[in-house]
């Protein structure tokens, strides 16, 4: 049995106060998930009984580091699936996970008149690395539409996988609309046509259980700071013949084997693309975080999340003027974003921040999303591992008060 408040007093920041009087309901999971104590408290051992640099050193605390390092590394790799360690590299974020590989696959692979697909759902992590490449190497973007309810338009996939596509990088959910994307069946369609697929996993690996043999993805990325772990460090997974064939994506120390003053040999996976003294504590901690939601176990996160979702969405539905983005009646991802006629979504997170509520306004990272929605920015709720219901009816009671504040009707 899924125990929601024995979960909750595993995080900290949960019992604190935003205002005098005035508890913490964190609803803005999606943009940045908060920490268990046992990921801030590795973090912390780490600094104080063994912190030195990894791989170079061979006294004690250097041993103790790089066993600690690497072992995050291995819990990873166990926690997506992957075939071996060495196919999970170490980057920033996810976002530098699309640009390893757009800057190390793309500029060796992709040439005039080839085409890389993306669909009208993402966001800028997997579109910007896109452009940028495209622009460089003389090949065209295209986008795969979505429907008004926020699905994919699944029945126009053949119109814009052709082969001239090198590469089809998509959301395995979206951030916005919360729409889950058939990645498995995304993917072979991508191979049909002779393309590789890039999963962007951000929204995915956090909330529901992830295996890319099963999806048979060629890359996934996902950040540590939306699943429980700290920022500055994610995931890029690949598969190893595709890694092997990459050039470095950044030079220095530790990514090299051998270095002379004509050139250097690059070091093996997954060193080869994680130049320069790594980022330890945050593997650590990430580390400490995929223990945390292993012992949750993914499954029951993931039906935790759904029915919190859809109680959200329902109750939400009943306030009048306000609109969800995203579709109805289906598997939904863990957030509701909407929009509430005649108050903009910036006043409408100020005046739940005073009841402690804390939401995203914005647009979410997906301007082209909203552009197309008509629409400059929306409000978003987003849940996880410790939102209660009591939460959600918070969240509609602190809605209603918006709009007395703006005196609209009931």
């Amino acid at each position: 049995m899924y125990d929601v408040e024995k979960v909750r007093a595993d995080f900290p920041i949960l019992a604190t106060e935003v205002y005098p009087g005035v508890p913490l309901i964190y609803l803005d999971s999606a943009a940045s998930s908060q920490k268990p104590t046992t990921v801030i408290q590795a973090m912390d051992d780490y600094y104080q009984r063994y912190h030195a640099n990894v791989h170079r050193g061979v006294h004690k605390l250097s041993e103790m580091a790089t066993t600690a390092y690497e072992m995050a590394r291995v819990k990873v790799a166990e926690f997506i699936h992957a075939p071996a360690p060495e196919q999970i590299i170490f980057v920033g974020n996810a976002t530098e996970g699309f640009n390893l590989v757009a800057h190390s696959w793309g500029r060796a692979n992709v040439g005039p008149g080839d085409e890389i697909l993306l669909t009208e759902m993402e966001h800028h992590a997997n579109i910007v690395p896109w452009q940028i490449l495209a622009a460089e190497r003389g090949a065209t973007l295209r986008f795969l539409p979505f429907h008004e309810d926020g699905t994919l338009a699944l029945e126009r996939l053949g119109e814009f996988l052709t082969k001239r596509t090198k590469l089809f990088s998509f959301t395995a959910v979206s951030n916005v609309f919360g729409t889950i994307n058939p990645v498995r069946e995304l993917v072979d369609a991508a191979h049909a046509v002779g393309a590789l697929a890039m999963v962007d996993a951000a929204q995915l690996t956090p909330h529901m259980p992830t295996d890319v043999q099963a999806i048979d993805c060629d890359f996934l990325a996902f950040s540590s700071h939306k699943m429980c772990g700290p920022t500055g460090i994610g995931v890029l997974y690949g598969k190893r013949e595709l890694l092997e064939a990459m050039p470095p994506f950044l030079g220095g120390g530790d990514m090299i084997r051998r270095v002379t003053f004509e050139g250097f040999i690059p070091n093996e996976l997954p060193w080869k693309f994680e130049a320069g003294t790594p980022r330890i504590a945050e593997a650590i901690g990430l580390g400490a975080a995929v223990d945390y939601l292993t012992g949750l176990e993914m499954e029951a996160v993931q039906a935790h999340e759904q029915s919190i979702t859809a109680y959200a969405l329902e109750s939400l539905s009943e306030i009048p003027g306000l609109t969800l983005l995203g579709p109805r009646g289906v598997r939904h991802g863990g957030v509701a974003s909407f929009t509430l006629q005649g108050i903009h979504p910036h006043d409408i997170a100020e005046i739940l921040d005073k009841d402690g509520i804390a939401i995203r306004a914005g647009h979410h990272c997906a301007m082209p999303l909203h552009h197309k929605l008509g629409i400059t920015a929306s409000a978003r709720a987003s849940f996880y591992v410790h939102t209660l219901p009591a939460e959600i009816d918070k969240l509609v009671a602190s809605l209603h008060r918006a709009r007395d504040v703006f005196r609209l009707e009931r």
